[in-house]
């Protein structure tokens, strides 16, 4: 039974890993620290408290003497723990240096003396705006756009520093917009599902021309566990869905799949440094470890719609007017 450290699991992507892990007969043993932050739901692994497989720590991964103490006691620590909000990054920028940037050091130096593998779960955003539509390889220069991503590019950077000075096992995933059930609700998708379903109007910003590549959080999570295991240490793995989609034709068919009008659909001032169009190359991972996604975007959209129908008491108690808010990039948070 290998046992890893997982920090910020009780968060959207986290928590679905942690399950993805338990759900293997006997494979994992998982320690998860988690800060409880806006993003963090414990109702996300409600079901895995009694487990004698998962312990839950209450922490900060800036926290030196936790995160050291912690980490010696397993094999590979899996870094989920991150400010990830790019409208909360313009209005405070501060907080995310601290996490994704400071944070990820606290746990290198920590996975360095007590020898641990460890695994960075980044970004697409890292390498800025695919204007031409080209598909960013592993290679690819990092031109970061806003404060968030600027933030996790710096975590990145420090990754690869502990492996080439230190010979640390680290790895590195970046992946595509992720969706699915237990997203925090002030992400795109979600709010608006929530906004829809409450006849309210959904915000796009600007032309809603603007490009994402989609992935299903549970085909995220089985790649991040792949490198886990087999990934080589010092690389760097993309993971892509393969659904390059326009935020106005995903809003459309969020409201579609809902039966509700496509008046719903509010154009409202886009945000600073609005980057275009995000496209990765995960060829990488598809020839060197074999995987591929299992969902394809119209699929595990029409689950994930059904998901936040059926478990309003999940999302109703974290969701407010400001979580839901049209332009949050302008709110003080």
């Amino acid at each position: 039974m290998e046992k890893v450290l997982v920090t910020g699991g009780l968060g959207f992507i986290g928590s679905n890993f942690i399950r993805t892990l338990l759900t293997q007969n006997g494979r994992y043993e998982v320690v998860n620290v988690d800060k409880l932050s806006y993003g963090s739901n414990p109702a996300n692994l409600k079901e895995l408290e009694t487990r004698s497989d998962y312990r839950f720590i209450k922490g900060d991964i800036c926290d030196p003497e936790l995160i050291r103490a912690t980490s010696a006691q397993v094999e590979v620590v899996v870094n989920f723990a991150a400010e990830t909000h790019v409208d909360r990054s313009i209005s405070n920028p501060e907080v995310f240096l601290r996490t994704n940037t400071l944070g990820v050091l606290n746990l290198l130096e920590a996975c360095r003396l007590n020898e641990c593998r460890f695994l960075q779960v980044s970004t697409d955003e890292v390498y800025g705006s695919s204007s031409d539509g080209k598909a960013f390889k592993e290679t690819q220069r990092l031109e970061t756009s806003s404060p968030y991503s600027a933030s996790k590019a710096a975590g990145d950077m420090l990754v690869q520093a502990y492996h080439k000075t230190y010979g640390l096992e680290a790895v590195i995933t970046r992946c595509t917009n992720n969706f699915g059930p237990y997203q925090f609700p002030e992400k795109m998708i979600p709010k608006a599902i929530i906004r829809a379903h409450r006849n309210l109007t959904i915000p796009i910003y600007g032309s809603g021309r603007q490009i994402r590549d989609w992935i299903h959080v549970l085909d995220h999570c089985h790649a991040v566990e792949l490198v886990m295991n087999k990934g080589s240490a010092g690389e760097i793995y993309n993971i892509a869905g393969g659904n390059q989609i326009e935020n106005l034709k995903a809003a459309e068919t969020i409201l579609n799949i809902l039966a509700k009008p496509l008046s719903l659909i509010e154009h409202v001032e886009d945000r600073p440094g609005h980057d275009f169009r995000y496209r990765l190359d995960s060829s990488k991972i598809e020839d060197e470890l074999g995987w591929k996604p299992e969902r394809s975007f119209e699929e595990g959209l029409r689950e994930t719609v059904n998901w936040y129908l059926d478990n309003e008491s999940w999302w109703a108690p974290i969701t407010n007017e400001k979580v839901l808010s049209p332009t949050p990039w302008k709110d003080k948070w």
